[in-house]
Parts: structure tokens; C-alpha cells; sequence
């Protein structure tokens, strides 16, 4: 497995850089110390998995000095002929922060169509390191230093990653948890609160799908906005416990608000359906199982910790009002802060945009399905009931 490596060469720390006069490199002196550099900044944070273990070190191929407007490395058989040239001459006057460094390293393989995978710990570059990755016809945008992943998943390990990423989405996400719990708080009924629960990710599951499909608005305001929709439909669920209504908790609510809030999924997902590779589907549904999952498993610690806390700790309505209050506070700090900035973006109205109708279109066929099923499950009921 050949991989080729491009870093700034400022990012090489802890070296005197041999230089001529006037702080210029000096190419030809450091050439002899590239292979080295190249393995403790390049070759050891880079680990290659075959099969799920890890390869032997690599070898180091080449190596290179390009000059910053250098744009071999668009593709990789350019890159690859790139590296296969002279080092440039001293004469060409290069500074040392203005160059990149450029690697060449091949991994030992037992089979070409093995499963592989990799993990770039590439973060001790700099206080913040981006890495584009390039395999195949995919290419990977990372951050940090990620966990090792499979350039070409199966469908296994596409469906296994985004369950876990659902699953701990829906833990992390401060926000969803409060919603929950203002649901939990009026109801306390397991079985009643799956089907709320169910419904909302049902709902979620729509907006997440179609969000990924580009079915959304593409404006810089967009994300901000649903972000402080989240926040504003927490405050009404708990000011509607306050009020001592009940009807709030039907799965009708929580399936308007789940239509809202799986936008907000979406915007977490996005930077994550790049480990998809060509499962999509299986990855959006898995994500939505993974998030389902997450619900259940809080609402099975929410429900009993609520009851318990009416039935011992204090009264049943004087602790509604009492978490509803607190809940709805910390949800209108939320609606100010996203408010406020939200109030940083230019708003552009997508009135006049071919693609919003569009959009619009195909949002009014789903509702329209939304619409036609319940119809018809109410239907059904009703001739059930008149039976």
C-alpha cells in the first residue's frame, strides 16, 4: 500500500532548519536529514490496519520540498510523479515556513482486496490540524486525531458505527434529554412513552433523511435557526406542564417536534456520512436505530427516577412545576444565546431560488403521505370502534 503524505514543513518542530545567508533552506543540507523527519512526523502517527491488524512500519519511499503554489498533490498520480524529482536547488531561495513536506511510504500488505483502515494522529502538528484524506474516489475531512476507520466499510460496519453514533448523539445532546424529560414528567408510563418516543423519531427520521438527501434550505442562517426551534419547543412543552395540561405528551406533539429536531440530527450526521462509504441508506437508518435506542434507554432511567421523586421527595404537582421551571429556564437562556446568533446572519429569503420551490414541492408530498396515513389510521380505528 503506497500512501502519500503531505504536511507543512513548518509544522516540523523541534529542529534547527539549516539555513543560507539571508535565512534562506538550505535544501542540499537537509536532504539527508528528510528520511528521519519523515518517520517521526509522518510514518509513526499514520497506522494502517489489514484485516483489523495493524501493518509493519513502512518504508520511507521518498521524499520531497514543494514550494507552497505546488498542486501536485491534486490527484495521486501526480503526486506520486512529484515525488519521484529532484529536491529543488538552493538557488531557488526557499523560507522554511513557506514549503511543504512531502512523504512518500510503503506499507507491507498480505492482500490488495483485504478490508483496510486507518488512523491519522496527525493532531500533535498544531493546535488545530485538518486532515483530507484521498482513497479511491472518496476522500475523508478530519479533525484532531480520529479513531481508526475503514476506507471501504462493509455494510456491517457502516450499520454497526452509525447505531453507536446515534446511541451516544441522543446521550450527549443535552437538549433532546430536556425534551424528554418534559414528556416523562406529565405521563411517567413506560409503555405510553415508547410510542411517544417512537414517534418522535419517526419524525426525526424524516427530516434527517431528507437533510441528507440536500432536501433543505442552503442558507448560513438555516442551522442557527433550527437550533433555536429546539430550544423554543422545549420552553413550550414545560410551560405546558407548569399549566397542568396533559395533552402535550400525545405522539401527535412529539412527532411536530421531531420533524424539527431531526434537523438538528442532521447537522450533527453530516460530518459523519463520510465513514458511510457506499451505505448511505444503511447508515441513516442505522443512525436513526442507534438514536431510538438512546431514548429508550433514557426514558428507562427517567421514568422510575421521576415517579420515585414524586412519591418520596416531594408532591406530585409542586414537582412538575418545580423541574418544568427549571427546564423551561434553561431553555429560554438557550433561545437567547442561539437567538443572539442568529442575529449575526444576514437573513437571504429563498423566495426567488428555483431549488427552495423545488424543495418545497417534494416537502409537500411527504406531508401530504403523513397526512394520508393518518387519515386512514384514524379510519381504521373508527370502524373498529363502530364494530
Amino acid at each position: 500500500m503506497r500512501v502519500l503524505v503531505r504536511i507543512p514543513l513548518e509544522a516540523v518542530r523541534d529542529v534547527d532548519f539549516p539555513r543560507l545567508e539571508g535565512g534562506y533552506l538550505d535544501v542540499a543540507a537537509l536532504a539527508p536529514r528528510l528520511p528521519g523527519l519523515a518517520k517521526v512526523w509522518v510514518a509513526d502517527p499514520l497506522t494502517l490496519f489489514e484485516n483489523g491488524a495493524a501493518t509493519p512500519s513502512p518504508r520511507i519511499a521518498a521524499t520531497q520540498i514543494s514550494i507552497e503554489s505546488d498542486r501536485s498533490f491534486a490527484s495521486f498520480a501526480l503526486a506520486d510523479a512529484h515525488l519521484q524529482t529532484p529536491l529543488p536547488r538552493n538557488q531557488q531561495k526557499l523560507f522554511w515556513k513557506q514549503v511543504f513536506f512531502d512523504v512518500a511510504l510503503e506499507y507491507p500488505i498480505q492482500n490488495a482486496s483485504a478490508a483496510f483502515a486507518i488512523r491519522p494522529a496527525f493532531a500533535n502538528l498544531g493546535e488545530r490540524v485538518d486532515t483530507v484524506l484521498h482513497y479511491g474516489e472518496r476522500t475523508f475531512l478530519l479533525t484532531g486525531d480520529p479513531d481508526a476507520f475503514p476506507l471501504d466499510p462493509s455494510w456491517w460496519q457502516a450499520t454497526s458505527l452509525f447505531v453507536r453514533l446515534g446511541f451516544i448523539h441522543i446521550l450527549e445532546g443535552a437538549d433532546h434529554l430536556l425534551f424528554l424529560l418534559c414528556l416523562v414528567i406529565p405521563v411517567r408510563r413506560f409503555r405510553a412513552l415508547v410510542w411517544v418516543a417512537t414517534a418522535f423519531t419517526a419524525a426525526h427520521s424524516l427530516t434527517l433523511i431528507a437533510s441528507a438527501l440536500g432536501m433543505t434550505l442552503d442558507a448560513l442562517w438555516f442551522p442557527p435557526f433550527v437550533e433555536l426551534l429546539i430550544a423554543a419547543s422545549i420552553v413550550y412543552v414545560a410551560l405546558a406542564n407548569i399549566a397542568g395540561g396533559r395533552g402535550h405528551g400525545t405522539w401527535v406533539l412529539a412527532f411536530c417536534f421531531g420533524l424539527v429536531h431531526g434537523f438538528g440530527f442532521s447537522f450533527a450526521l453530516r460530518e459523519s456520512l463520510q465513514f458511510a462509504g457506499s451505505h448511505l441508506a444503511a447508515a441513516l437508518l442505522s443512525f436513526n436505530v442507534g438514536v431510538e435506542l438512546g431514548q429508550l434507554a433514557a426514558l428507562a432511567v427517567m421514568v422510575p427516577a421521576v415517579a420515585a421523586l414524586f412519591r418520596y421527595v416531594v408532591d406530585e404537582r409542586l414537582g412538575s412545576i418545580i423541574l418544568s421551571a427549571l427546564i423551561a429556564h434553561t431553555g429560554w437562556h438557550w433561545m437567547w444565546e442561539r437567538g443572539e446568533l442568529l442575529r449575526k446572519y444576514t437573513f437571504t429569503a429563498p423566495l426567488l431560488n428555483a431549488a427552495f420551490w423545488a424543495m418545497t414541492l417534494r416537502w409537500l408530498m411527504v406531508l401530504m403521505l403523513i397526512w394520508a396515513v393518518y387519515y386512514g389510521v384514524q379510519r381504521w380505528r373508527e370502524r373498529d370502534a363502530g364494530l
